[in-house]
């Protein structure tokens, strides 16, 4: 057992973990379908999403190079990243040119992909995270385990304490009102004196050169228009290609992610406006192995993702693991195709495997990825690229051996039917059965083989 198998294991052992994965997925889910089931042709609007998502793929390089020119034209600055290594350095060398030591940051998952927390952290920067759940993810020195509600592994008492414990507090109450008021005023000093502040994107209009960031807390707003200077890192593939596609996008987004009609807050910028917020603002354009996802034809559609972690809080391999097990930024069934697209297979070979193929996550998705198709292709190039391993590898060629012939075949389910019943009570399975299948018919009851095929009812008729 390796990989997304052994780590699951934690998740598994871990009781609390999953009570508050169902209580936090359940609410969510709820929230979710309600606020669909308000819009008259949501289908009709997944779609619309999913053809906006795939015109900006299609011709990537052009809507990219349309942002550039208008980001410029309206007095911001334009880089390239490569790799993660490339945006850390772009990064570091554009806070150290403003002179300050200490950045304010909106939740952004390619900050996020990138460790640019470390990044900064090994350059002497301090990097403060304001998004609460971030906030708490940064003191308990833990990582992220949903793309939406980092924290979500943590109770209310662990919160309690944690804040107790790094932020001096004494006497507090699991009260969720009054954790969020010493977080605010922990936070309330930092957004006042810190120069720097660094987003993510969630999207960017290449007709207009305008940024799109949407949350709930309000944070996001204190670091894109308090400090003189703003960083942005953006995924290439957040580009839409014009200013009417937000109004499709904005309307999928907060439904499929908060299960709220719109955001709170909604913040919109481009370029830098003289005596009003940033005066500085830099826009850096990731790579990171998304032009390799890009040239997967099926894999692909990953690209379409908008972060909204619907697919997650349906997910029920996601709700008993929990977002650690994927060791990747990117947890739940959109992480298992996405981080070995991006990351390569050398990390996430297991991913594809993370997953029963119930398709509850393609039937949510706002923009229509087909994770479950993505995720057998995935499959069949570990398999190819990588080798399966030894006793699917013996399975597979015992299965072509049994398939490849009539006959053989038509001997195999006479020899399971003969087998299967001692093991058989009013037509189920209801033992346990030995070696490999033993834990997967430790919690299921199988049908037991039929006593006449098909074959042999026609052949008798």
């Amino acid at each position: 057992m390796s990989g997304f198998a052994s780590a699951a294991r934690a998740g598994l052992d871990d009781p609390q973990l999953r009570r508050n994965l169902r209580q936090a997925t359940t609410t969510i889910r709820a929230k979710r379908d309600a606020a669909v089931a308000e819009v008259d042709d949501w289908e009709g609007l997944r779609t619309a999403g999913a053809a906006i998502k795939d015109a900006a793929l299609l011709a990537l390089d052009a809507h990219l190079e349309r942002l550039e020119a208008n980001v410029v034209a309206a007095g911001g600055q334009v880089h390239w990243a490569r790799d993660a290594g490339e945006a850390n350095a772009i990064v570091t060398a554009l806070v150290r040119a403003t002179g300050a030591d200490e950045v304010v940051k909106v939740k952004s998952m390619a900050t996020e992909e990138i460790g640019l927390n470390a990044a900064l952290a090994a350059a002497g920067i301090a990097a403060y995270e304001t998004d609460l759940a971030e906030l708490i993810v940064q003191l308990g020195d833990d990582r992220p385990s949903h793309i939406l509600v980092p924290a979500i592994h943590r109770s209310r008492e662990d919160i309690r304490a944690l804040f107790e414990r790094e932020l001096g507090e004494t006497g507090l109450s699991t009260d969720p009102a009054e954790l969020a008021g010493v977080a605010r005023r922990h936070l309330r000093e930092r957004f006042l004196r810190v120069r720097v502040g660094v987003s993510g994107a969630n999207f960017a209009v290449a007709e207009t050169g305008a940024i799109c960031v949407v949350e709930s807390e309000g944070n996001g707003r204190m670091c894109t228009t308090l400090p003189d200077t703003l960083i942005t890192v953006m995924g290439i593939e957040k580009v839409v290609p014009r200013w009417e596609d937000l109004g499709a996008m904005l309307q999928l987004l907060p439904r499929s992610s908060t299960g709220e009609r719109m955001n709170p807050y909604t913040s919109l910028w481009t370029g830098v406006t003289p005596g009003d917020g940033p005066q500085a603002f830099h826009l850096v354009l990731l790579d990171n192995g998304r032009t390799t996802a890009l040239a997967d034809a099926i894999g692909r559609q990953a690209l379409r993702c908008i972060r909204c972690s619907a697919c997650l809080n349906v997910c029920p391999v996601y709700e008993r693991a929990g977002g650690h097990a994927y060791d990747a930024t990117y947890a739940g069934p959109i992480g298992a195709i996405l981080s070995p697209l991006i990351d390569g297979f050398e990390r996430h070979a297991t991913l594809p495997s993370a997953s029963t193929l119930c398709g509850a996550c393609y039937e949510v998705c706002p923009v229509k990825i087909d994770i479950p198709s993505v995720l057998i292709h995935l499959r069949g190039r570990v398999a190819r690229e990588h080798g399966a391993p030894p006793s699917e590898r013996a399975a597979m060629r015992a299965m072509a051996r049994v398939l490849g012939t009539r006959r053989k075949y038509e001997l195999a389910q006479r020899a399971l039917r003969t087998a299967g019943r001692p093991l058989s009570r009013d037509g189920r399975l209801e033992r346990r059965l030995p070696g490999p299948l033993k834990p997967w018919t430790t919690f299921r009851d199988l049908p037991a083989p039929p006593e006449q095929t098909f074959r042999e009812w026609w052949r008798s008729r």
